[in-house]
C-alpha cells in the first residue's frame, strides 16, 4: 500500500510538471471515458520510473477517475448546492467501496454522521467524524463548522470489529457494550479535565485536593495569565489522556483527544507555548496518530505540524540543544522525540513521492535509532537494583548506555523527589508498579521492620507508595522513620475507606450521586497522569524499529532503480 501512495504521488508530480489534465482530451473523451492517449503516457511514465507499464496505466486511470468525479462534483455543487465530502473509512473496511457523499452543507453534525453509517454500514452511535482536524460536532450545523464541498471526513470506529456483520449475537452485545464504554470514558475524561481544569482557577490545597500544574524544562511552574490558565490546563489535560491512549494503542480515543487538546492550545499565546515542548510533543504525538490509523493522508497539513515541531523544539532546546544540555546536563532522552519528528518526515515525504528527501530524514531516524538502543541486559542489571524498567530506559539514555552512571542518575532523581513526595502519591501508579494491591503484604512490611522501621510506619509508606518497598524505605529513612503530614493524611484516608462489595450497595439506590459521578470522573483522568515527569520520552522504540526497516526498504528499492537508470 505505501508503495503504491508513493508512485501516486510521484506520477502526480510528473502530471503536472507536464501540465497534463486528465479531466480532457485526449485523455477523457466526451463520454467522460478513457481515451487512448492515456496508454503512450503509461509508457512514458512506466520507462521514466523503471515500473511495470500495466501498474502505471492502472495507477493513471485511477488518477483520471478521481479528476473526472472532482469536475463533475464540481459542477454540480454550482447547479445545486449539493456538496461532495470524501469519506475515509477505518482499515477495516473494504478498501473497494466507493467513499464519496453528497450532502447539503446545512444539515446537522448529527444528519450526516448518520448518512455516513447508513452508508457505509456502521452504527451511528459508535462512530465519530473528524473533519478539518476537528471533531464534528453533532448539534451544529456543517456551514457553522467551517465544512465545505470537496472536505475529507475521516471516521472513527469506536467498537471494535473484523466484520461488517456478526452472525453471533452474543459477541455483538459485547462489542456494543464495549464502544458504550469507550463513549462513556471520552465524557468523563472532559468531564474530569474541567473540575481538574476549574480547581487551578480556584485557591485550593495541594496537599489535599489535586490538580494540574505546568512546569517548564526546570521543573519550575510557570506563571499563567488567567485568561489563559484553563485553556492549558485542559490543553495538557486532553494531551495527557490521549498519550495514555495511544501508549494502549487505542488510535481511534487517542486522536479525539488529541485534536482538543491542539484546539485548547491554539487558544494560549505563542511566547507561552515557545517556553514548554508540550505543543511541540503534541504536533507529533497527532501525526502519529494518522499515522498509525493508516489516514496520514487526511492530515492536509502533515507537513506544517512537523515542521511546526521542530520549530518549538528549536525553541525550547536551543539550536544545537545547548539550552536542554545547561540545564539537564544531556539531552539524551529527548533524542527519542527527534527519532520519531525524522521518522514520520521521512514517511510524509516518501508518501508525498520525495524519494530522496525520505531517504535522508529515514536515514537519519536509523542512525539515532542505533544510537538510542539499549542492551536488554542492562535494563535488567539496573532492574535488580529495584529500578523501574522505565527508570532503567531513561537513566541509560542519559547516561549514553553506562550503567554504574544510570543508577547514580535514577538515585539522585528519586532524593531529589523525596524532598517533594507528594508528587509520588497524587498520581497513580504506572504498569510496572503493584497498583492494584489494597494492602501491603505482610512480607513486604517484614522487609521494613527488618531494616528497622516501625511496622506501622512501614505499612503507611507501602500504602502510599503502592507495594513499592523501595520508595518506602528511601521516604522514612529520609524522614526520620516517620511519613511527612501530607502522606500521612493520605494514607489513613486510604486505610479508613473499605474496599466496596456487591453486597455493601444491595439496599442503596443504584444511580450514583453527581459527587461521585465527579469524583469518578476525576480519578479516571489522575490514574493516566504518568507517575514519572519525564514518561513522554520513555520509549521502547521497537514499533519505531520495524517502521523505520520498513520504509528503508522502500526507499532503497527507488534508489536501486535510479541507478539502474
Amino acid at each position: 500500500m505505501a508503495q503504491k501512495k508513493y508512485l501516486q504521488a510521484k506520477l502526480t508530480q510528473f502530471l503536472r510538471e507536464d501540465r497534463i489534465q486528465l479531466w480532457k482530451p485526449p485523455y477523457t473523451d466526451e463520454n467522460k471515458k478513457v481515451g487512448l492517449a492515456l496508454k503512450d503516457l503509461a509508457k512514458k511514465y512506466s520507462d521514466k520510473l523503471e515500473c511495470c507499464e500495466n501498474e502505471v496505466e492502472k495507477i493513471i486511470e485511477e488518477i483520471r477517475c478521481k479528476a473526472v468525479e472532482r469536475g463533475t462534483g464540481n459542477e454540480h455543487y454550482k447547479a445545486t448546492g449539493i456538496a461532495t465530502i470524501e469519506v475515509f473509512l477505518p482499515p477495516r473496511v473494504k478498501k473497494d467501496r466507493k467513499n464519496l457523499l453528497e450532502t447539503r452543507l446545512h444539515v446537522t453534525g448529527r444528519e450526516l454522521r448518520s448518512k455516513i453509517a447508513e452508508t457505509f454500514g456502521f452504527q451511528e452511535n459508535y462512530i465519530k467524524i473528524v473533519i478539518n482536524k476537528k471533531q464534528l460536532q453533532l448539534g451544529k450545523t456543517l456551514e457553522e463548522q467551517g465544512v465545505t464541498h470537496n472536505v475529507k471526513a475521516m471516521v472513527l470506529e469506536l467498537k471494535q470489529s473484523e466484520e461488517d456483520v456478526r452472525k453471533n449475537s452474543q459477541v455483538e452485545e459485547e462489542e456494543q457494550n464495549e464502544a458504550r464504554l469507550k463513549e462513556k470514558r471520552i465524557q468523563r475524561t472532559k468531564r474530569g479535565l474541567e473540575i481538574l481544569a476549574e480547581r487551578a482557577e480556584m485557591v485550593v490545597d495541594p496537599e489535599t485536593t489535586p490538580y494540574l500544574d505546568i512546569a517548564n524544562q526546570t521543573g519550575r511552574s510557570i506563571r499563567i495569565p488567567p485568561s489563559e490558565r484553563k485553556a492549558l490546563m485542559l490543553a495538557m489535560g486532553y494531551h495527557e489522556k490521549g498519550r495514555a491512549f495511544l501508549k494502549r494503542k487505542e488510535y481511534g480515543i487517542a486522536l479525539p483527544c488529541l485534536l482538543d487538546a491542539d484546539r485548547y492550545f491554539c487558544e494560549c499565546c505563542r511566547e507561552l507555548l515557545d517556553t514548554v515542548d508540550n505543543y511541540a510533543v503534541l504536533q507529533l504525538d497527532i501525526a502519529w496518530c494518522y499515522f498509525r490509523l493508516g489516514q496520514l493522508e487526511c492530515l492536509d497539513d502533515a507537513e506544517k505540524k512537523l515542521n511546526m515541531a521542530q520549530k518549538c523544539f528549536k525553541n525550547c532546546y536551543g539550536e544545537n540543544h545547548q539550552r536542554l544540555v545547561h540545564i539537564k546536563g544531556n539531552c539524551g532522552k529527548e533524542k527519542v522525540l527527534f527519532l520519531r519528528l525524522y521518522l514520520l518526515q521521512g514517511i510524509r515525504n516518501y508518501h508525498s513521492g520525495n524519494g530522496e528527501e525520505a531517504y535522508e530524514y529515514l536515514n537519519k531516524a536509523c542512525q539515532l535509532f542505533k544510537e538510542l538502543y539499549i542492551d536488554p541486559s542492562k535494563v535488567h542489571s539496573l532492574m535488580q537494583l529495584g529500578f523501574s524498567a522505565q527508570e532503567a530506559r531513561l537513566g541509560l539514555r542519559a547516561c549514553d548506555g553506562n550503567v554504574d552512571h544510570a543508577a547514580a542518575h535514577i538515585t539522585n532523581r528519586r532524593e531529589i523527589l523525596l524532598s517533594h513526595p507528594q508528587m509520588w502519591w497524587l498520581n497513580d501508579s504506572g504498569p510496572e508498579t503493584n497498583s492494584h494491591q489494597e494492602s501491603p503484604s505482610q512480607e513486604t512490611i517484614d522487609q521494613l521492620v527488618y531494616m528497622g522501621f516501625d511496622a506501622a510506619a512501614a505499612e503507611a509508606a507501602l500504602r502510599v507508595f503502592r507495594g513499592n518497598v523501595q520508595l518506602a524505605a528511601q521516604t522514612l529513612a529520609h524522614n526520620g522513620g516517620s511519613l511527612p503530614p501530607d502522606l500521612r493524611l493520605s494514607a489513613e484516608d486510604s486505610s479508613a475507606t473499605p474496599p466496596t462489595s456487591p453486597s455493601d450497595s444491595a439496599g442503596t439506590s443504584s444511580a450514583s450521586t453527581d459527587e461521585d459521578m465527579e469524583t469518578e470522573a476525576v480519578n479516571e483522568i489522575l490514574e493516566d497522569i504518568p507517575e514519572h515527569e519525564e514518561d513522554y520520552l520513555d520509549s521502547t522504540l521497537e514499533d519505531e524499529e520495524i517502521i523505520i526497516a520498513e520504509y528503508l526498504s522502500y526507499v532503497e528499492s527507488i534508489k536501486t532503480a535510479t541507478k539502474r537508470n
